[in-house]
């Protein structure tokens, strides 16, 4: 007879493991996450709106903030010298320079920074850095303090590299593979829209006159106040934890505590990816022209009425770029491999097409004798529509850049935090190449160099490029890479326990493994 102790005859009790405690314990934290306010989107008059926490209501969230900021600011610097008069414009080519100083120095680590504060913080605290430079123009033309203009600049730097790095990692990691080229698209869109309504504001107030050479008090007071509104509107983005992508899988982003681990995490990238540097020379020309069409092209030549409609039409070519370019980036026509290679070479010959024209309109002047000719107007029927033409090519060709830059990043790896690394160095090369075309313009470069450079660098960065484009460009995501850079997560792990949502694994990896 067996003793009360005895449990010799009892059936085997089935022990639970660890991992299926976690799964249990996950999944019925999800169940209780499903039911909360921003996982249910509103319904209006039978229509279902997404949810709030979804990717693309956060993506269209953010491409409005650019909208009110960096878009603002384009339409503030579009007007060449930010809208001051000839004789100031060497202090806004200085500020620009502090500007992208900062920004490229800051740039390379502003993940870290995004990582500890989050996004939302880090956007609106980029937006605020946008109201402070405006607001030293405003007080430029009462005071004429250059430093202020100069140390705005500085400010902004700092800032905009949070600002841009998170707008990074919004577009690239809140979107599924087959909509990173519609991600990009849209956001590029709106957020150019702001330049094309900012642009409104100074044409409005110089369309009167063709005398004007400054903007007024009333320009500035209102981008800053813009600039204001997109800093606070920030404030109401969802934390990325809890931001659902359209195919379920959610977005977490690994932390990064220490400005060291921050530093091995670039390490790292650079050692797991190191093709990625391939791309610096495309990163580094991304905003080197911009100083060349700003000032040696619009400043130069036309009035301030015609600027700012050229700053207009400008902004407005940049949209129709970015949504035919973008949209065209995830047409299915062929597997990505094989259109990353159709959509380079294309980019090659519209490279060559679009800058040849403008050699054509760049042999007529220098800077010298741009002083002493007459400035284009909008009534000078033939002779501004030729150049008219040209800088809206040159605005629409600058939005096909940038979507390319962005949608070929994005292609190389689905590791939001890989793709955070990716950002900071496109943003921190871009504004290093824009600090020292800046520069170069304030010292008197002439504006046939600025040209020639320009160009140049534009042609050989697509060359430097093209190995990654032709090799590391794959039709889904390497998974081996993206799991060697996470705590070396393999890749049959990840495609055989979660199939095609390896971001999850991967972000879910990371967060447990801490």
């Amino acid at each position: 007879m067996s003793s009360p102790t005895d449990l010799s005859n009892s059936p085997p009790v089935e022990k639970v493991s660890t991992d299926d405690e976690k799964a249990v314990a996950y999944d019925s934290a999800y169940a209780v996450e499903e039911k909360r306010w921003y996982n249910t989107g509103l319904k209006v008059f039978g229509y279902q709106f997404p949810a709030y926490n979804q990717g693309y209501v956060q993506m269209i969230m953010v491409s409005f903030v650019c909208f009110l900021c960096p878009g603002m600011y384009n339409a503030l610097s579009g007007l060449g010298g930010g809208g001051l008069p000839a004789q100031f414009i060497k202090t806004a080519d200085d500020s620009n320079s502090a500007l992208n100083a900062t920004f490229a120095g800051l740039g390379f680590f502003s993940g870290t920074i995004i990582n500890r504060i989050g996004v939302k913080w880090a956007i609106s605290i980029g937006g605020a850095g946008y109201a402070i430079y405006s607001g030293s123009y405003l007080c430029f033309n009462h005071t004429e303090n250059k430093g202020f203009v100069i140390a705005a600049g500085a400010i902004l730097g700092m800032c905009a590299a949070m600002l841009w790095a998170s707008q990074g990692i919004v577009i690239m990691a809140y979107s599924t593979e087959e909509q990173k080229g519609r991600f990009v698209a849209i956001f590029w869109a709106i957020f150019n829209v702001g330049a094309v309504i900012g642009s409104l504001v100074p044409l409005i107030q110089t369309a009167g006159s063709d005398q004007s050479t400054a903007v007024s008090d009333g320009t500035y007071a209102g981008f800053l106040a813009l600039m204001v509104v997109g800093a606070l509107l920030a404030l109401l983005l969802m934390p990325t934890s809890k931001v659902v992508k359209s195919d379920g899988t959610k977005v977490i982003i690994k932390e990064n505590p220490t400005w060291w681990s921050e530093i091995k995490g670039l390490f790292l990238v650079l050692k797991v990816d190191p093709h990625i540097i391939l791309l610096f020379p495309l990163f580094f020309t991304s905003n080197w022209f911009y100083t060349y069409q700003f000032n040696a092209v619009n400043a130069a030549r036309f009035n301030i009425r015609t600027r700012a409609l050229n700053e207009l039409l400008y902004w407005a070519s940049q949209i129709i770029g970015a949504l035919t370019w973008g949209l065209l980036l995830d047409v299915k026509f062929a597997a990505r491999s094989v259109r990353a290679r159709y959509y380079h070479g294309a980019l090659f010959v519209l490279t060559m097409a679009i800058w040849g024209g403008g050699y054509a309109f760049e042999k007529t002047y220098t800077r010298e004798t741009a002083v002493e000719m007459a400035l284009l107007d909008w009534s000078d029927g033939r002779a501004y529509v030729g150049p008219m033409f040209l800088y809206m090519f040159y605005g629409m060709y600058d939005a096909i850049w940038q979507t390319y830059a962005y949608w070929l990043m994005g292609s190389l790896s689905n590791s939001s935090r890989k793709l955070a690394l990716y950002a900071g160095f496109y943003k921190g090369l871009q504004s290093a190449g824009g600090a020292v075309m800046w520069r170069l313009d304030s010292n008197g470069l002439s504006y046939l160099a600025e040209f020639a450079s320009s160009w140049g660098l534009l042609l050989g960065s697509l060359l430097i490029a093209f190995p990654v484009v032709w090799f590391k460009v794959l039709d889904h995501a390497d998974l081996e890479s993206d799991g060697i850079f996470t705590d070396g997560l393999h890749a049959e792990e990840v495609e055989a326990k979660f199939g095609a949502h390896h971001d999850e694994v991967i972000a879910h990896h990371d967060e447990t493994a801490n």
